[in-house]
């Protein structure tokens, strides 16, 4: 029977497989939701990688990802715009639930934050209407503040929500518990997007403690300290209650496992946990 309410982030097993490879090994595991990077589609083809999600009935609940649209100038931010609609138009061949964008930091040699935020809200309002058009919702993914500078300049579940509001249908945001855990408002905006219908993935894995590397030393969930029942209570009375998406990024420890090992260790935590 399927694993239902769980989904794998294909980051999770990147080092093991590409996406087919991937694929297959989730079916064995009776998981039969995904989400592949853009890296991973590039590398085998759109054309093959939609033909295997649906010759396997597969749901994406998300391509990652879209984004990175600061730049210290025209000609760049142009670039990153035309990259976005590229990536909406591959979600939307892959029929996944959403695109995710992570919006990207400070332009190189920027101290201006706020400017630099801006940018992000300006480069989501340049590429909405065609994702309206394709109809593929644009999910922004608040990263920890410790990405603020290089990768994410929207690092509260807050911020997010305010561009939602200021550009209107479409638009939503991914929950990952790694980036949001911490933020003493989460609960009350984990409300305000559930009001809203703003709530498009959730995102599950573990901060561990010591972290030894900000990108690469992700737990498996129930090796760390997030209270993961309690956010997913609060994203469930929210009224989402589509998959939990594991993404891993894990240097250290589960990109050198067994594919399989970390797929069903997967599966056994996301039920005992999760």
């Amino acid at each position: 029977m399927p694993v239902n309410g769980l989904s794998i982030n294909l980051a999770t097993v990147r080092e093991q497989y590409n996406m087919r490879q991937a694929v297959d090994a989730c079916l064995r595991q009776d998981i039969v939701a995904i989400a592949p990077w853009r890296d991973q589609v590039h590398a085998i083809g759109l054309a093959e990688a939609s033909r295997i999600v649906a010759e396997n009935g597969l749901k994406v609940t998300g391509l990652c990802r879209g984004g990175m649209f600061p730049a210290g100038n025209p000609a760049a931010r142009a670039t990153a715009i035309d990259d976005n609609r590229k990536a909406i138009d591959e979600a939307a061949a892959l029929n996944a639930d959403c695109l995710v964008l992570v919006v990207g930091g400070l332009p190189v040699g920027s101290r201006n934050i706020a400017e630099a935020r801006e940018m992000v809200a300006d480069g989501i309002a340049q590429i909405l209407p065609h994702a309206r058009s394709a109809g593929i919702p644009l999910a922004i993914e608040p990263l920890h503040p410790m990405y603020a500078a290089d990768r994410a300049c929207v690092n509260t579940l807050e911020q997010a929500l305010d561009i939602c509001d200021l550009l209107g249908d479409g638009i939503g945001v991914a929950i990952d518990v790694y980036h949001v855990w911490w933020d003493p408002k989460l609960e009350q905006q984990i409300s305000r997007a559930g009001a809203a219908g703003r709530i498009l993935a959730h995102h599950i894995c573990d901060w561990l403690v010591p972290t030894t590397d900000l990108l690469l030393d992700r737990g498996m969930m129930g090796d760390g300290v997030i209270d993961l029942r309690g956010i997913r209570r609060s994203i469930e009375a929210a009224g989402y209650h589509g998959a939990q998406e594991v993404e891993i990024f894990s240097a250290g420890n589960w990109w050198k496992q067994p594919g399989e090992q970390v797929l069903s260790t997967c599966v056994e935590r996301f039920r005992s946990v999760c």
